[in-house]
């Protein structure tokens, strides 16, 4: 008769099944789930949010499910950073933001930016996967500005990937929503959280739905970058821009899917197709211009999963877009640790 199995050889079998993606419950790359924000440096959040954007399909509250499904395959080593961010860190997948009213999207944001406030006096950097695009405004409120723990009081600078400005001060509501995903990008400027003079918008285009003298110039002081602009400068000098123009302010990073091209990302709201776009490898470049600042958080938006192709091409984008973003976080945490051990070093504490 066969005899259960022991604790030590269940334990043994599982870690040897923890690299097949297929194994064990979908959590962020296979990460513990763990909802104290607390017990983490990285924290992995869904934000499953559908209703700050009701012009287009509501299904992007679907994408942190799919994300986590597809990124069991990606718990890999950053090659170009040279290490495992899950060896270094702690990185948690804290679940997904509860939004009892999901339907009433400016009750929703509230309840977005209180989930976000316990992570910040946690002091634990959240990188996210909505959700539509009225998400940020309410991560921004709760990890930058004056009451902020992780920006220490100071104000945002804001790296923004989008097809579209979502600064659109001209609109005193999106279909009833008026911390939408239209307004977010302006109101936090307003409120004190965003510096616009330090952030930076990038990978516009498409025709807009009222005409403007020039794409590049924006009414709430943010520097624009249109696409057709980023490519006619080459990445070098865009990355130089994004870098100045940060400064030493810290860093939050939202990455509309949109802003690629559908070929790498087709399954998205408010497409932009016909012209061009970045691609995701020339995306990451980018991101890499502010690798080593002070990144407190970053989100990814927009994504449909009932609209993506069979081999799942949006998904595996946004993995490993989001991957890059924990690896730039962790990357600087690093870099602060090792900074620390040898200020250390050279000022030992005195023996008692």
């Amino acid at each position: 008769m066969t005899r259960p199995i022991s604790d030590a050889d269940m334990s043994k079998r599982a870690a040897e099944m923890e690299p097949w993606y297929w194994w064990g419950l979908p959590t962020f790359y296979k990460c513990p789930w763990d909802g104290d924000p607390a017990a983490c440096d990285i924290g992995l959040v869904g934000v499953p949010h559908s209703s700050g954007n009701g012009s287009t399909e509501r299904d992007q509250h679907l994408a942190p499910r799919a994300v986590r499904h597809m990124s069991g395959w990606y718990r890999r080593a950053h090659q170009k950073f040279g290490f495992r961010p899950w060896d270094e860190f702690r990185i948690h997948d804290l679940g997904d933001v509860p939004l009892p009213e999901a339907m009433v999207n400016d009750i929703s944001v509230d309840h977005i930016e209180e989930f976000y406030t316990r992570l910040d006096a946690a002091g634990t950097r959240p990188v996210s996967i909505g959700g539509d695009h009225s998400i940020t405004g309410p991560i921004l409120r709760a990890v930058g500005g004056p009451d902020s723990k992780l920006s220490q009081g100071r104000k945002l600078a804001l790296v923004h990937f989008d097809a579209h400005r979502d600064d659109y001060e001209y609109l005193p509501h999106w279909l009833g929503s008026k911390r939408s995903a239209a307004h977010w990008a302006a109101y936090t400027i307003r409120e004190g959280i965003v510096d616009p003079d330090h952030s930076i918008q990038l990978g516009m285009r498409g025709n807009p739905m009222r005409a403007r003298a020039d794409p590049s110039q924006s009414d709430t002081g943010y520097r624009i970058l249109p696409a057709e602009m980023i490519f006619d400068l080459g990445p070098e000098e865009v990355m130089r821009i994004i870098r100045e123009r940060v400064g030493d302010l810290p860093v939050y990073i939202t990455f509309d899917l949109d802003a690629l091209d559908p070929c790498d990302a087709p399954a998205v709201a408010n497409l932009e197709p016909g012209y061009r776009a970045l691609r995701t490898y020339e995306a990451i470049r980018l991101l890499h211009a502010v690798r080593g600042l002070d990144i407190v958080g970053a989100d990814i938006v927009c994504m449909i999963p009932t609209k993506d192709t069979p081999c799942q091409i949006t998904a595996m984008t946004t993995v490993v877009l989001m991957f890059e973003m924990i690896s730039l976080i962790a990357d600087r945490l690093r870099s602060q640790k090792g900074s620390s051990a040898k200020s250390e070093a050279k000022n030992p504490s005195p023996a008692l």
